[in-house]
């Protein structure tokens, strides 16, 4: 029996910007976020974890991207009536690592966090070679059985 492809979702809106590699740009991509959700019917329904997921991959690419402090990150949304999707680009190839963290570390949490509360995630090379994308696909109420 042939495969059934399922239909790609229409996109609602989309929304890209550039940032600096800073973490004052973590609570300027969250705003940039909800602005975008604002904006679109039914983007309500994405707020609740969505943030969250930006805040934390945004972090681990201004705290972890091996790159000159002047290179910037490129940050995409798109949403569907199915679901949104967020992109962090940054200059650095390597691969993000999901790591076991100890009870008592401060830190670490952020892809164990990601791949807790998005339908999806994952990591892919950028076009021309250069840098990564990193990228969620959060449901309404995503992370709510979390």
């Amino acid at each position: 029996m042939p495969e059934v492809l399922k239909e790609q979702p229409e996109t609602v809106g989309e929304y890209s910007c550039w940032l600096s590699r800073h973490q004052k740009s973590v609570p300027t991509a969250r705003g940039l976020l909800r602005g975008f959700l604002s904006d679109h019917q039914g983007g309500e329904l994405f707020c609740d974890y969505s943030g969250l997921v930006l805040g934390e991959l945004v972090t681990n690419a201004v705290q972890h991207a091996r790159t000159p402090s002047d290179r910037l990150l490129f940050v995409r949304f798109a949403l569907s009536a199915d679901d949104l999707r967020i992109e962090v680009h940054d200059a650095d190839s390597r691969q993000p690592v999901l790591r076991r963290v100890n009870g008592d570390e401060e830190c670490g949490r952020g892809l164990w966090l990601v791949s807790e509360l998005a339908l999806q995630w994952g990591c892919r090379p950028c076009a021309g070679g250069v840098g990564k994308a990193v990228w969620a696909v959060l449901g309404p109420q995503s992370g709510a059985a979390a």
